[in-house]
């Protein structure tokens, strides 16, 4: 199995064996059931379908109560493929037990979407600087943005006010510093994507 379905629950800090205070970010990991079992030979490639989450019978469409049906377990809000290594059949329950205190993951989220912003929240422009020679309403302008006549043009990918936030991205090599497995909790040293109660993909 090369990842888990979690939630963001927030953050605290931990004292390390060296009595460093870590921040970490506390994961609801799991459990997670196999909802579905692909496989190269009927769907052109291998992978497991997983299931975090519960959800009421009435939020879910009639397909998806059999599809649910199938792997005998309730209907969930969130599926997301993972790599298969053969290990999980249908129906199986993941929990946080394939982490170990130690190991390194990469965790998937989305950002917190922050709407339509300057360049200088955006993209961390620093603005005119002064505020003399009448420069009173310039401070987090984007100033010039390409020559006149020539090319007469903008250039695509030009640094410039827009939407930001709201995006899928991931975090690398992230250490695992303690398993709660009574309680399905993984807390991870450093901050991920996303607001609190936000999905997250947890890979090994």
């Amino acid at each position: 199995m090369s990842g888990i379905i979690g939630k963001k629950l927030g953050m605290t800090s931990v004292y390390g064996a060296d009595g460093r205070n870590i921040a970490v970010t506390v994961i609801q990991a799991g459990p997670c059931v196999v909802t579905q079992v692909k496989t190269s030979e009927k769907d052109g490639y291998s992978a497991i379908q997983v299931g975090f989450d519960e959800k009421k019978d009435k939020h879910t469409t009639s397909a998806l109560k059999g599809h649910f049906d199938n792997a005998k377990t309730t209907p969930k809000r969130r599926l997301v493929e993972f790599g298969n290594d053969n290990a999980n059949n249908l129906g199986d329950t993941i929990t946080v037990d394939i982490f170990n205190e130690g190991d390194y993951v990469d965790v998937v989220g989305t950002s917190k979407g922050k709407g339509f912003q300057g360049v200088v929240k955006r993209h961390g422009f620093a603005g005119v600087g002064g505020t003399t020679h009448g420069q009173h309403d310039r401070l987090r302008a984007p100033g010039s943005i390409g020559a006149s006549s020539y090319p007469s043009r903008v250039f695509p990918g030009m640094r410039m006010a827009g939407r930001t936030g709201g995006d899928r991205i991931k975090i690398q090599n992230l250490v695992i510093v303690k398993v709660l497995a009574d309680r399905n909790l993984i807390l991870v040293s450093g901050a991920v994507p996303g607001a609190k109660g936000s999905y997250l993909l947890i890979e090994k």
